[in-house]
């Protein structure tokens, strides 16, 4: 099995922020927020927005740990997480959090709550933040 290698992104940082403002736009745009249910009405768009929330946490991963897979072509949550621990715990604790507010309960399950959607949007900004510094750190 082949090694899976991912095509250098020229800016990772611009292009999370810029998945991160798909996500924002596809909600707040699309997502038709009731104030009665504090929710938005429609799933699909949740789903979306917890998408481009998720693939912006990967690709700024993706800048600054160097994941490698053992078994399966694509990288899997474990192996992230096996490359964070060694060094940001902190950054751990926020991964872990956004794989379950953005990956599972909006990519997945479509959770329609303003607050787990905007939760997902303040840390996908937070893990970027963090990797922004990290990056500046190594540089």
């Amino acid at each position: 099995m082949s090694i899976f290698k991912k095509e250098p992104i020229a800016d990772p940082v611009a292009e999370a922020r810029r998945y991160v403002q798909n996500a924002k736009d596809t909600l707040f745009k699309n997502g038709k927020y009731n104030p009665e249910t504090d929710c938005y009405e429609d799933s699909n768009y949740v789903k979306s927005a917890g998408h481009f929330l998720w693939s912006a946490v990967l690709i700024i991963l993706d800048a600054v740990f160097e994941v490698k897979t053992k078994q399966r072509p694509y990288p899997d949550i474990k192996d992230y997480r096996n490359e964070i621990i060694k060094r940001d715990r902190k950054l751990l604790t926020l991964v872990n959090a956004a794989y379950e507010t953005m990956h599972i309960s909006m990519g997945y399950d479509g959770n329609q709550r303003k607050a787990t959607c905007h939760d997902g949007i303040d840390l996908a900004n937070g893990i970027i933040d963090r990797c922004v510094m990290m990056l500046a750190n190594a540089a």
